[in-house]
């Protein structure tokens, strides 16, 4: 049974940071692309920043220069070190696991939520 846990949301001020972790299990690890989504309320989900399996980055222009993704495929584990938080970054952040074929999971997500 494919999971990926979340972890490490919560509340914090505008200029804060997080760090969110995502610890996934039932998969190849290394095999799968990671990537961190998010959710406003009233608004699509969307990518915030994905990682390949070997490497390569890609984030949303809303966050580049703030955000920064990271895996260590031994603890089968992918990071979002979220620096320099605003309001606008308040959102349910959820993490993803692809790969080709019918490869698509998801976690349940986290709450980040940023005060002004």
């Amino acid at each position: 049974q494919v999971q990926l846990v979340e972890s490490g949301g919560g509340l914090v001020q505008t200029g804060g940071s997080l760090r969110l972790s995502c610890a996934a299990s039932g998969i190849v690890f290394g095999a799968y692309v990671m990537g961190w989504y998010r959710q406003a309320p009233g608004k699509q989900r969307e990518l915030v920043a994905s990682i390949t399996t070997l490497g390569g980055t890609n984030y949303a222009d809303s966050v580049t220069g703030r955000f920064s993704i990271s895996r260590e495929n031994a603890k089968n584990t992918v990071y979002l070190q979220m620096n320099s938080l605003v309001p606008e970054d308040t959102a349910v952040y959820y993490c993803n696991a692809r790969r080709l074929g019918p490869y698509d999971f998801w976690g349940q997500g986290t709450q980040v939520t940023v005060s002004s």
